[in-house]
């Protein structure tokens, strides 16, 4: 079974309903909640998602919906050595990229899925999109 790392930006067009990438990310989640996949996520994405939702729905609902989507996932711990690892990478332009990418690294997840592949153009891991994986499956 596949261990596959969920970037943020796939959380969000779930769980905010983003009309043009939302049919993608359900049927990813479908996939998980079948037990045909094992999707991760790090720490820091139920922090960025949680902000996210925050702005669009009442603090209240925002911890609802993650309470729901929680069971879908397995959460990564963010610890020293991950930061260490992205804090000292200079491929990675973007902080967080790279937090997400050595979590990945980390826990031995076998491959990352984003909507922006260009983030992890260095990435020793393959790196999909959401459609690229579905059609690949």
């Amino acid at each position: 079974m596949n261990r596959i790392l969920i970037d943020t930006n796939i959380i969000i067009d779930l769980l905010a309903q983003r009309e043009e990438f939302y049919n993608e990310a359900a049927e990813l989640f479908s996939l998980s909640d079948k037990n045909e996949i094992k999707l991760h996520i790090s720490s820091l994405t139920f922090a960025n998602t949680n902000y996210v939702l925050s702005r669009q729905k009442s603090a209240k609902e925002a911890r609802e919906i993650l309470r729901k989507f929680k069971v879908l996932v397995e959460v990564l711990n963010l610890d020293d050595k991950i930061i260490e690892l992205a804090l000292s990478d200079e491929k990675f332009s973007d902080f967080e990229d790279g937090l997400q990418y050595y979590s990945a690294i980390e826990n031995e997840v076998d491959l990352i899925l984003t909507r922006n592949k260009k983030d992890f153009k260095n990435s020793k891991l393959p790196v999909l999109t959401a459609k690229e994986y579905l059609a690949s499956e």
